[in-house]
């Protein structure tokens, strides 16, 4: 038996999944991928660091560890993403219920004009990746930072790269092209997007969702969580996104701004005396939700939350969005189905219905009593739109892919 460890790097940040490979012989890719335990280190290199370990099985479902439990196991909290890793593997290679370590996968956010599709890493491939930081400052050095702290411990171990751009790079070159001097595009100033495995993980599972008589040729993927995104899917492919050379363009975040018009940022610096690193804080981290309403960055707060501060905060995020649903019907000439995901896109029952009411123009009608539940299909009988609710799991496409790509099955 094989295992299959997936990693998903952030700033403060080391969430992980662990696979086991079945050699049965199953119906589709991710059908001999069963997952046995997720977990995440939290708050690293802060005073609020944590960690997390839950064991999954067909019957029960997640059984979180106890701290005792973790304890017991040898997992803490940690200070740096090198004690997070050093931690995990120790707790991998001891556990009763190990098998081989076969590969790591990890979430890669920006493969840069040269990456497509997912890669067995080299040394070489790390440092190509490195120069790409200046493209995901915010997102690059920690998705690499576990890959390179493998490569110095177990140099022997596959790794595999999976990348949140990929997915995207098939979009037609006018979708990706800004209005700029050439040599500037050739410079790679181009529009990547974005949330890519999260879309990726949708279209590979819409064919066992949908009725096998629904037409799909023409989707729209809202990836709506504290980063925020939309996509527009021919069918399979990506053909325009929200977002573009950077994470923070498009739809309003939590804290992102989303976007704006280019003339206020040269406003903030000669006219509010801003320095470069000063708007790039308060874009990327002062900004969107917790901007706007002065109160969290979190729907569920704002949705508790009585304050006009707040509902207007809401309003101008569903509005936002339901303009970024017309853009993208437009780049797919109309729209067939429509599905939300991620954090709020899957939980928010009141912001989808916000959304939804502004796009009844495209056809669509929500079933209030199937969207209040979070049911997989909440469109009404007589919506010319299908519209429903599917949890994303990136790292199950991260686990396939390498799994595909190591031939491990």
């Amino acid at each position: 038996m094989d295992d299959i460890l997936v990693l998903n790097s952030g700033s403060s940040s080391v969430k992980f999944a662990l696979y086991r490979v079945s050699q049965q012989e199953a119906a589709n890719d991710e059908g001999v991928l069963t997952l046995t335990y997720s977990g995440h280190f939290s708050g690293l290199a802060t005073s609020q660091s944590q960690v997390s370990l839950a064991h999954w099985s067909e019957e029960h479902g997640a059984e979180p560890f106890s701290s005792e439990a973790l304890e017991a196991l040898g997992l803490r909290s940690a200070e740096t993403h090198q004690e997070a890793i050093t931690l995990l593997m120790t707790w991998l290679e001891q556990r009763d219920d190990k098998a081989r370590l076969a590969a790591v996968g990890h979430r890669v956010v920006h493969g840069g004009q040269t990456y497509h599709e997912a890669v067995k890493l080299s040394a070489e491939d790390v440092d190509r990746l490195e120069a790409l930081t200046s493209l995901a400052p915010l997102h690059q050095p920690h998705g690499l930072a576990p890959i390179k702290v493998l490569m110095e411990q177990r140099p022997e171990l596959p790794q595999v790269a999976c990348f949140d751009t990929a997915f995207h790079a098939q979009q037609p070159w006018q979708a990706r092209q800004f209005a700029l001097p050439r040599e500037l595009t050739a410079k790679g100033l181009l529009r990547y997007g974005f949330h890519g495995l999260s879309y990726d993980y949708i279209q590979r599972t819409l064919p066992r969702v949908l009725p096998a008589d629904a037409p799909r040729s023409k989707v729209i993927v809202a990836h709506l969580g504290n980063g925020a995104s939309m996509c527009a899917i021919r069918d399979g492919v990506s053909v325009a996104s929200t977002m573009g050379f950077t994470a923070l363009d498009g739809l309003p975040m939590g804290t992102r701004s989303g976007s704006l018009d280019p003339g206020l940022v040269l406003h903030l610096a000669s006219h509010e005396g801003m320095s470069l690193e000063e708007v790039s804080t308060l874009l990327y981290k002062r900004s969107g939700l917790l901007g706007v309403s002065g109160i969290s960055s979190d729907m569920r707060e704002l949705l508790e939350s009585d304050t006009p501060e707040a509902r207007e905060a809401i309003e101008l995020y569903c509005y936002r969005a339901a303009r970024e649903i017309a853009s993208l019907a437009g780049a797919l000439g109309g729209v067939e189905q429509l599905v939300f995901t991620a954090g709020v896109g899957e939980h928010a029952a009141q912001v989808r219905a916000n959304i939804v009411a502004q796009c009844e123009w495209l056809g669509m009608q929500l079933d209030g009593s199937a969207n209040q539940q979070n049911a997989p299909c909440i469109s009404s009988a007589d919506s010319q739109v299908g519209i429903w609710v599917i949890p994303t799991d990136e790292e199950r496409v991260i686990a396939v892919d390498c799994l595909n790509l190591l031939e491990l099955n």
